[in-house]
C-alpha cells in the first residue's frame, strides 16, 4: 500500500515539473524577441485560429512590455482571442480593463463593438445555425445589455466603420426584447392573468413601437380587456388597432396563441 501511495506521489510531482516545464518553454523560446516579433507571432496565431497560442504570447509581450503601442493592441487582441476561444467572462475583462486604462484610445469604436459582441454572445452551434436563431429566446440581459453598449457606440462614434453593423444589430436586439415581452404576455394569456398579460402588452407599444409585434400586443389587450368586462377599454384599443394596422386580422377575428413551438427548441 506505502508503495502504491509513493508512486501516485511521484506521478504527480512529475505532472506538476511537465507543466511547469511546458511554461518555462514559451519563455525560454520567446525570451530574445522583440517586442515586434512577440507581437507578429501572436498576431499570426490568432489569425490561424490558435487562440490559445495567440492568448499566450500576448501574455508574455503585455508582461515584459507593458507599455507601448504594442501592448495596448494586445490588450484587445487578446480580448478577440477570449471571444473566439468562448471565454467571454476573460474577453470582457480584458476590454474592460482596456477601456480604464486607455479612455481616450483611437480603437476606443472597435473596443465597444467586440464588448457588445462578446455580451451579445450569439450561440454559432450547428442547431442555432439550423435553426436561425431567434434572438426573443435569448436571456433578456444579455440582450439588454449588448444593446446598451452598440448604443454608446453609436452616441460617442457614429461614423465608425462598425456604427452600421451596431444600428442594424440594435434594431434586431429591439425586435427581440420585444419578442420577448410578448412571449411572456401570450404565457399570461394562456394562465387567464389577463392584467399580467395587458401589462406585459404595454411595455411593448411604450417601449418598442418600431417593433413588428405592436399589432399582436393590441390584439392581446383588446382580447384581455375583454375577458376583464372592461368593453370600453376593449373598444378604445380596437380602435387604436384599427388606425395603425386597417388590415389586421384580429379586427375580425379574436386573439389567439397560433404560436407553434419549434422542434429545435426542445434541444435547448
Amino acid at each position: 500500500m506505502k508503495k502504491l501511495l509513493l508512486a501516485v506521489a511521484v506521478g504527480l510531482v512529475l505532472s506538476g515539473c511537465a507543466s511547469t516545464g511546458a511554461v518555462d518553454k514559451d519563455e525560454q523560446i520567446t525570451q530574445d524577441w522583440s517586442v515586434q516579433r512577440l507581437y507578429s507571432e501572436a498576431r499570426e496565431e490568432l489569425n490561424n485560429g490558435n487562440y490559445t497560442r495567440a492568448e499566450k504570447l500576448y501574455e508574455i509581450l503585455q508582461a515584459r512590455y507593458p507599455y507601448g503601442p504594442y501592448a495596448e493592441e494586445a490588450q484587445l487582441d487578446t480580448a478577440y482571442a477570449y471571444y473566439k476561444d468562448t471565454e467571454p467572462e476573460k474577453a470582457l475583462a480584458s476590454i474592460e480593463q482596456f477601456q480604464r486604462t486607455y479612455p481616450q484610445h483611437p480603437n476606443m469604436d472597435y473596443a465597444l463593438y467586440l464588448k457588445a459582441l462578446v455580451q451579445l454572445n450569439e450561440d454559432q452551434s450547428f442547431v442555432s445555425k439550423i435553426a436561425k436563431q431567434d434572438w426573443s429566446d435569448r436571456d433578456p440581459k444579455a440582450n439588454h445589455d449588448a444593446y446598451a453598449t452598440f448604443a454608446q457606440l453609436v452616441q460617442y462614434y457614429p461614423d465608425s466603420k462598425y456604427a452600421a453593423d451596431a444600428r442594424d444589430k440594435m434594431q434586431k436586439l429591439l425586435d427581440a426584447l420585444s419578442g420577448n415581452e410578448l412571449s411572456v404576455a401570450r404565457y399570461y394569456m394562456k394562465r387567464g392573468a389577463w392584467l399580467a398579460a395587458i401589462g406585459r402588452a404595454q411595455t411593448i407599444i411604450s417601449q418598442y413601437q418600431n417593433t413588428p409585434n405592436v399589432e399582436e400586443a393590441l390584439a392581446i389587450m383588446m382580447e384581455a380587456y375583454q375577458k376583464l368586462g372592461e368593453q370600453k377599454l376593449s373598444q378604445d384599443t380596437r380602435r387604436v388597432l384599427a388606425q395603425n394596422f386597417p388590415q389586421s386580422p384580429y379586427l375580425t377575428h379574436p386573439w389567439k396563441d397560433h404560436n407553434e413551438i419549434p422542434w429545435w427548441r426542445y434541444w435547448k
